[in-house]
C-alpha cells in the first residue's frame, strides 16, 4: 500500500508540475492578448480536477486511512492556491468576483466556460493515466471499469444543505482573509477546506465546487443528473451567495455600518 500511495503522490506531483509548465508557457505566449486569464483558468481547473480524481481514487479504491486522506487534501489545497496564478477553479468564485465588480460579467462567464471545459477534459484524461497501470490501485480501478458510486448518503435536501454549508464556510474564510499575507492565508483556507471535507465528506463528498463535481461526482451511478445538479450546483451557489449576503449586507446592517458598495473596476483592469 505504501508503494501505491508513493506512486499516486508522484502522479500528483507530475500533474502539478506539467500544468505549472503549461501555465508559464501560456502566460508568456498570450501576454497582452486578453486570453491569458482564460488559459490560466483552463489549465488550473484541469489541474484541480485531475488531482482530485487521483485523491478520490486513493480514498475509494485504496482505502487509505482518513487521517492521511485529510492531510493530502490539505496539502493539495495549499499547492493549488500557490500555483493557480489568479485562477478561481470554481464557478462560485467567478460569480462572487463579478458581483463585487472585480471582474466583468463577460469575463466571469468566459472563465466558467473554461472551468467546465477543463472538468470535462479531466474526465477523459485521468482514465488514460490510470490505464498505464503505474500502481496496483490503478490496475484494480481499471479492472473495475473506473466505476464509482454516488457519494450522496442522505436525502437530497440534506445533501444540498451540506454542500451549501461547506461552500458558505469556505467562502466566508476566503472573504475574511483577503487582507492577510498570502503565505498565511493559503494555510488558513486549506485548513478550512480539510475541516469541511472531514465534516461533510461522509454525506456528499464535500465538493462545494460545481465544476469539480461535474468532473468527479456526476459520472458516478446512483443519482440522476438533475439530482446531482441540485446537490452540487445549487447547494454551493446558495452557500456562496449566503456568505456574500451575510458579510456585505446583514452584518453591516446589524452593526449600524452602511452596506458595502461595489464599484466597478476601471475599464483597463477588466478582462
Amino acid at each position: 500500500m505504501a508503494a501505491d500511495v508513493a506512486v499516486s503522490l508522484a502522479v500528483l506531483a507530475g500533474i502539478v508540475g506539467l500544468n505549472e509548465l503549461n501555465r508559464r508557457v501560456l502566460i508568456r505566449v498570450l501576454v497582452g492578448t486578453g486570453l491569458c486569464v482564460y488559459a490560466v483558468e483552463l489549465v488550473s481547473t484541469f489541474q484541480l480536477c485531475c488531482c482530485t480524481h487521483e485523491l478520490k481514487m486513493l480514498s475509494e479504491v485504496g482505502g487509505i486511512e482518513p487521517r492521511l486522506a485529510l492531510t493530502l487534501t490539505y496539502l493539495a489545497s495549499v499547492v493549488h492556491a500557490l500555483t493557480f496564478r489568479g485562477a478561481f477553479g470554481n464557478p462560485c468564485g467567478a460569480l462572487e468576483h463579478a458581483y463585487h465588480s472585480r471582474i466583468s460579467g463577460g469575463c466571469a462567464l468566459g472563465r466558467i466556460a473554461c472551468q467546465f471545459a477543463a472538468a470535462a477534459a479531466s474526465r477523459a484524461v485521468v482514465p488514460l493515466i490510470w490505464g498505464v497501470g503505474l500502481s496496483r490501485l490503478h490496475v484494480r480501478h481499471k479492472l473495475l471499469g473506473y466505476r464509482c458510486v454516488s457519494p450522496i448518503h442522505a436525502s437530497l435536501p440534506r445533501a444540498a444543505a451540506v454542500e451549501l454549508a461547506c461552500a458558505f464556510a469556505v467562502q466566508t474564510v476566503i472573504s475574511r482573509t483577503r487582507s492577510v499575507e498570502e503565505k498565511y492565508r493559503v494555510h488558513a483556507v486549506a485548513a478550512v477546506v480539510a475541516t469541511v471535507v472531514y465534516a461533510g465528506g461522509s454525506t456528499t463528498g464535500a465538493v462545494f465546487n460545481p465544476a469539480l463535481a461535474f468532473s468527479t461526482q456526476f459520472p458516478c451511478s446512483g443519482n440522476s443528473f438533475l439530482e446531482y445538479c441540485l446537490v452540487y450546483w445549487l447547494g454551493p451557489l446558495l452557500g456562496t451567495m449566503s456568505s456574500v449576503l451575510l458579510l456585505d449586507k446583514i452584518i453591516p446592517l446589524l452593526s449600524g455600518k452602511p452596506p458595502s458598495l461595489h464599484l466597478p473596476l476601471e475599464t483597463k483592469k477588466r478582462t
